[in-house]
């Protein structure tokens, strides 16, 4: 879960369907604050996303530390100087 934003109750008052609306949207909390003490504003259900859904596959096989220092004759071969 992504940190919240913080508002006062003014603000949320001012623009709450708004509010709401980003909330169901992001799915990120927001966090309301008044006389000290605060609540936060969560969506009742995990927010999905359409590319959340795709499936993920691993492009990288291996270390991908390694892709920092290859050797393009690791690919042709040896390079015979002409």
């Amino acid at each position: 879960m992504a940190a919240s934003e913080k508002l006062s109750v003014t603000r949320l008052r001012q623009n709450i369907y708004a509010i709401v609306d980003q909330v169901l949207e992001t799915g990120v909390p927001v966090e309301v604050e008044r006389k000290g003490a605060s609540v936060l504003i969560v969506p009742a259900q995990p927010v999905f996303r359409r590319l959340d859904q795709l499936p993920r596959r691993d492009a990288i096989v291996g270390d991908p530390d390694e892709l920092i220092s290859v050797d393009v004759s690791e690919w042709y071969g040896e390079i015979e100087p002409t």
